[in-house]
């Protein structure tokens, strides 16, 4: 194993951080009893969008609240880790503002996702109709 990450259980209503374990792909930690464990202590599955998991060294990214549990990774894991967390490209991020128009769904979350991504909040709003002072709502401002 060479890498710690650290699995988290994002609070309710909190911006999507990380990634979701269950799109990196099968860890072998997940299947350990500590891993099992821990999931059945906070009654979510792994499955759950809520289980997140950040690479080494990006601990600074999980909300002080959340509840963590560290986990080894092998170098092969720690890559799709790290891929999966990466920021998507302004690009991207601005074609998926763009399809925000049809869906009100985690608005909040792609709004603080593209604010992440360097994309300025006037942008925002014009690519997504949203008002600006929603944009300031979005990140708690």
């Amino acid at each position: 194993m060479a890498d710690d990450a650290l699995l988290f259980v994002l609070p309710e209503r909190h911006p999507r951080l990380g990634a979701a374990l269950s799109s990196v792909g099968e860890l072998e930690c997940a299947g350990s009893p500590a891993v099992l464990g821990w999931l059945h202590a906070h009654g979510v599955p792994g499955s759950s969008e809520r289980v997140r998991i950040v690479p080494a060294g990006a601990e600074v990214l999980v909300p002080e609240e959340a509840e963590r549990l560290p986990v080894p990774l092998s170098e092969e894991e720690t890559l799709r880790v790290e891929h999966a967390c990466a920021p998507k490209s302004v690009t991207d991020m601005e074609a998926e503002l763009i399809g925000f128009r049809d869906t009100t769904q985690d608005w909040q979350s792609l709004v603080h996702r593209a604010l992440t991504a360097g994309i300025p909040a006037p942008r925002i709003a014009q690519l997504t109709g949203l008002n600006p002072q929603d944009i300031v709502q979005a990140v708690g401002g």
